[in-house]
């Protein structure tokens, strides 16, 4: 069995409380044996997979394989080309440089559901969101990785696995995946590099 779920901001990515206060996946209904293929952290939000099947977290996750996955960043103030082009060749994250990614301004931002608290809102400081198409997830990479281009990011949302997206599905919603849905889930694998 293979489940998407729209995970919300607020929830750990596990169905054990760590003492942080975050919900768990415990509330969600998930049928019992089931367990998250990789992670989202509690601030962030969207597709997050589960399974009860084996071997499934190394054929998605393992950067050797090029499996894509899509991210939406809200982002602090405008990141200039050059900034745009130094993410996507790649950053110092304690240090180890990030694999080479895509990166592309969203432009008219994305029709996200609205969250619950709401991010800080500055009248004095722009955003803007950001696309960013990783083959690699360590601990709050995208967080990470535009913090050492100069912009923070606000709000983060995974929005595709392979080539099957967040779209139809609601914050705090899950549902089993067909054989079609989960031939794109596998989708939409870059070379490494």
């Amino acid at each position: 069995m293979l489940i998407a779920f729209h995970k919300p901001y607020g929830v750990l990515s596990q169905f054990t409380p760590d003492g942080s206060g975050h919900r768990t996946l415990a509330g969600f209904g998930f049928p019992k044996g089931v367990y998250p293929i990789g992670r989202l952290d509690g601030d962030s939000e969207g597709l997050l997979l589960l399974s009860d099947e084996p071997g499934l977290n190394q054929r998605l996750l393992e950067p050797t394989r090029g499996h894509a996955r899509i991210y939406w960043a809200q982002v602090e103030r405008i990141p200039s080309e050059l900034s745009l082009i130094e993410l996507a060749a790649g950053v110092m994250v304690q240090g180890r440089r990030t694999r080479p990614c895509r990166v592309w301004r969203i432009d008219p931002p994305p029709v996200v559901p609205a969250r619950d608290p709401p991010i800080r809102f500055r009248k004095s400081v722009a955003d803007c969101w950001l696309g960013l198409e990783l083959i690699e997830g360590k601990n709050r990479q995208v967080r990470r990785m535009t913090a050492a281009i100069g912009h923070a990011t606000l709000r983060l949302l995974r929005w595709q696995i392979g080539e099957f997206t967040l779209e139809g599905l609601a914050p705090g919603h899950w549902r089993a995946l067909g054989d079609g849905e989960r031939q794109r889930v596998f989708g939409a694998r870059r070379p490494s590099g």
